[in-house]
């Protein structure tokens, strides 16, 4: 199981490893898409890490794919999160700083579906969303681009 740990400096315990994530709206604006992860059972929205050869772009139109089954576009870079006080420990012990990079995207295709990564998958309203166990950062994600700020958020 996935473990997040916030709240204190995490020095150089982990390494550094490049993220990204995806904000999808449903046609009206009304609701955003998330996904409910496998591994620890929390919701968030589509994301993971960027592989060799590809750049943030690629990786989150991939994950995406991956995660949901849609085909999307990315159209703004929303917020960097880089807080050193954010440390992810795998179940195998390895331990990363998760630098990630947040888009709002939107879809051009493809069929909602569930991964090997996913239980459950669908699109929520704040409301909705403000009840669930959600990852922490991926609130700070929606706000971020419900904001509708021209620059990105810098965290």
């Amino acid at each position: 199981m996935t473990q997040i740990s916030f709240g204190e400096r995490i020095g150089r315990q982990g390494k550094i490893r490049l993220g990204c994530s995806a904000v999808l709206f449903d046609a009206k604006r009304e609701k955003i898409l998330l996904t409910r992860r496998a591994d620890n059972g929390q919701w968030c929205l589509p994301s993971g890490g960027v592989e060799p050869g590809e750049s943030v772009a690629e990786a989150c139109i991939r994950e995406t794919w991956e995660e949901t089954g849609l085909k999307i576009q990315v159209e703004r870079l929303t917020s960097v999160f880089s807080s050193p006080d954010r440390l992810v420990i795998y179940s195998d012990g390895k331990r990363f700083q998760i630098i990630t990079i947040n888009f709002e995207v939107s879809e051009i295709g493809g069929k909602i579906g569930l991964s090997d990564e996913t239980t459950d998958i669908g699109f929520y309203s704040i409301p909705e969303i403000e009840t669930m166990d959600i990852l922490p950062h991926h609130r700070q994600f929606i706000s971020d681009t419900l904001a509708g700020q021209d620059a990105a958020f810098i965290r």
